[in-house]
Formats: structure tokens, C-alpha cells, sequence
């Protein structure tokens, strides 16, 4: 026991430095600093409102990201627990609470910004699963009592959020936790058991969906269906990035967001935004700062001793994967309009304030790699 604290004792603030992951640094500032450009023009090319606040949290947030990677990652995985909770009951309290936008409940009111808690349990549950299955041996992961607890902390904020309503944040959150439990090794046999559970359920969930969720996925299906209305928005989006071509149509020239025919451009749909400005080439730029960021997010789980470590890093990675993806595919009207912000890009405080928390843990994991944290 002797052998961790020397190890950790022995890091100077020097090598905490140079300990840093340089590449995923830059990657993060200069995604973050395209999206102010986006943002930028989203706002037709004047420093208004949502150009500004977006800048300021990016670097707030970017801030945030150190002072939470220089954090022992034994803090994180002893805190878990905790954090999970502590989400938790703000979740709660949006159900009491919370205010109401849009014919939804999600956000607290903080009075310096509305917090939307289920942002931050998508970092809080793969902390907490992280932590869970980081002592338990790979023959007790199956055994029935080792799966309640999951299960229980999984389904929880998932009927949560799914009641706010918000369908969508609900998904990303289970998918989550179940990278996890993949990755800590629950076999496959439990995941076909609950997928064959939920289609045998499908039919009470689609009865239990809101009209206009049920309007969402028919839009999907057919979009022409009401292309003045439930479809106009993915309709605008497939325009304006079949219009960007090869090379775009260049900065502040995109006339589907321009000229105000794209709704949501500044959240949600962004990437149609810098797609048709930047067009082929632009959207490629973007998907290789994503996938450099998520590169390194695994081989830094690949270096830290832990296990906690390791499942912390390969699950936010698969999970962050799942967020872009989500995001893209359903701007280009391969999946229903879900509400799924794209990472570091999309204007929102609470997204950009989890995705920089989930990213200054890895780094921690990345600065204290040999530091076992138990």
C-alpha cells in the first residue's frame, strides 16, 4: 500500500505538465474554436447573443477541463458514488422544479444559467459503473446479484428523462451504461435478453409516446409527409448539405441558415450549418478532430493502470462516438430528430459543461496513469 503514495508523492507539478496529452488538447481548442466560427455565423455574422455566451462558456468550460484533469483520478473513482447521487436528485428536483420550455421540463434554474442535470448524468452513470465493476472479477460479473445494482442505476434516470419528456438524452444515457457493462464483461446473452424484452414491450412504449414524438418518427419515415411542417426542418437540413458540394459555399454564404430557412442551426444542427459553408471537405475536417479526440480518449485507457481508468476512458469514448454519430445521422435524416447536441460544437452550456468534465477525468486518468486508486 506503501507503493501508490510514493508514486503519486513523486509527481511534481513538472510532470504533471508534461504528462498532458498535447494532441487532445489542441484538438479540443481548435473544435471549440470552429465552432465559434459556426456560432459566429449562426448569428449572421455579428457578435450577438448566442456568439458571445458561446465563446465565454467554451473557455470557461475549457478551464474547467484542466483544473479538473490536474484532480487525482482517485478523487473521481472515489467520488463516484456520490456524483451519481448528487445528479440524481437534481433530476428530481426538474421534476418539481424545473422549467418548463417547449412542452418539456428538464432545465434547473441557477439564476447565472439553467442547468440541464441530464446532460451530466451521462458522465455521472459510466463514473459509477466505472467504479462498480472496477473490483468485482470477471467471474462474479454475471452472477444475478452483481446485475441488480446496474440494472436499478441504469433504468432509473432513464424513466427520468424519459418523463421530462426527452426521449432522446434518455437513449444516449442508457447507451452509456451499457458500454460499460459490455466493457467490464456482462455477456452478450443479457443484452439479446434485454433487447427482445424491450421489442416485446414496443408496442406500450409507442402508446406511451407524446403526439409529437409519434410526429417524429412518422417525419422520418416520410418527410414529404408535411413538408411545410413536421418535415420542413430535416427537409431544410438535406438542402442546405447537398448545396455545400465539395468545397462549400464559403464562410457567412450559406443561403439555407443565412436567410433563416434552417430553424435550430445554432443547436442541434450546427453541422448542417458548416456543411454547407464548408461543404465535403469542411464536414471531413470536422469528423477528423472527432475521431483524433476519441482516439486518444482509448489510448489513454489503454495506458492508465487502473480498471477504473480503463472502463472510465473506453466507455466515455464509445459514448462520445455515440453522440456525434446520433447527431449526424440525424441531420442528414438517417435517424428521427431526438434533441442529441453535437459534442463541443452545439450551442448549450450544460452539454458543453459534461463533455468537458467527462474529457478533464480522462486527462486525470492520462496524469495519474500509474497511480492505482485504490
Amino acid at each position: 500500500m506503501l507503493q501508490p503514495r510514493s508514486i503519486q508523492s513523486s509527481l511534481t507539478l513538472r510532470d504533471k505538465i508534461f504528462s498532458i496529452d498535447y494532441i487532445l488538447v489542441l484538438s479540443i481548442l481548435v473544435l471549440g474554436v470552429t465552432s465559434m466560427f459556426a456560432m459566429y455565423s449562426t448569428d449572421g455574422g455579428e457578435f450577438k447573443y448566442h456568439t458571445n455566451s458561446h465563446i465565454l462558456r467554451f473557455f470557461v468550460f475549457f478551464g474547467m477541463f484542466f483544473v479538473v484533469s490536474f484532480i487525482k483520478t482517485r478523487f473521481w473513482h472515489d467520488t463516484s458514488y456520490l456524483i451519481y447521487f448528487g445528479i440524481f436528485i437534481l433530476l428530481l428536483a426538474v421534476k418539481y422544479f424545473g422549467l418548463t420550455s417547449s412542452g418539456s421540463k428538464r432545465w434547473l434554474d441557477l439564476y447565472f444559467m439553467n442547468l440541464q442535470p441530464s446532460e451530466l448524468m451521462k458522465i455521472g452513470l459510466i463514473l459509477f459503473l466505472a467504479k462498480y465493476y472496477h473490483r468485482i472479477s470477471i467471474e462474479d460479473i454475471n452472477s444475478f446479484k452483481h446485475l441488480i445494482l446496474p440494472i436499478t442505476v441504469l433504468i432509473g434516470p432513464v424513466i427520468l428523462v424519459a418523463t421530462q419528456p426527452d426521449l432522446g438524452t434518455s437513449i444516449l444515457i442508457a447507451a452509456g451504461g451499457l458500454v460499460v457493462a459490455w466493457l467490464a464483461g456482462v455477456r452478450a446473452k443479457f443484452f439479446i435478453y434485454s433487447g427482445i424484452t424491450m421489442l416485446a414491450l414496443l408496442p406500450v412504449a409507442i402508446s406511451l409516446l407524446k403526439p409529437y414524438q409519434k410526429s417524429r418518427i412518422l417525419t422520418f419515415l416520410n418527410p414529404e409527409r408535411d413538408p411545410l411542417g413536421a418535415g420542413y426542418q430535416i427537409i431544410q437540413s438535406k438542402i442546405a448539405i447537398g448545396s455545400g458540394g465539395l468545397f462549400g459555399k464559403g464562410f457567412l454564404n450559406g443561403s439555407q441558415s443565412y436567410l433563416d430557412y434552417l430553424p435550430e442551426k445554432h443547436t442541434d444542427f450546427i453541422y448542417t450549418l458548416f456543411s454547407e459553408e464548408f461543404g465535403f471537405f469542411g464536414s471531413l475536417f470536422i469528423l477528423l478532430l472527432y475521431a483524433i479526440i476519441i482516439y486518444r480518449i482509448i489510448k489513454i485507457g489503454g495506458l492508465t493502470r487502473s480498471n477504473f481508468g480503463k472502463l472510465y476512458c473506453y466507455g466515455f469514448a464509445t459514448a462520445f462516438f455515440i453522440y456525434v454519430v446520433v447527431n449526424m445521422m440525424m441531420v442528414l435524416g438517417l435517424l428521427p430528430i431526438v434533441g442529441s447536441p453535437l459534442p463541443i460544437m452545439s450551442y448549450g452550456g450544460s452539454s458543453m459543461m459534461a463533455i468537458m468534465l467527462g474529457l478533464g477525468i480522462v486527462m486525470s486518468c492520462k496524469i495519474y496513469k500509474d497511480v492505482p486508486v485504490n
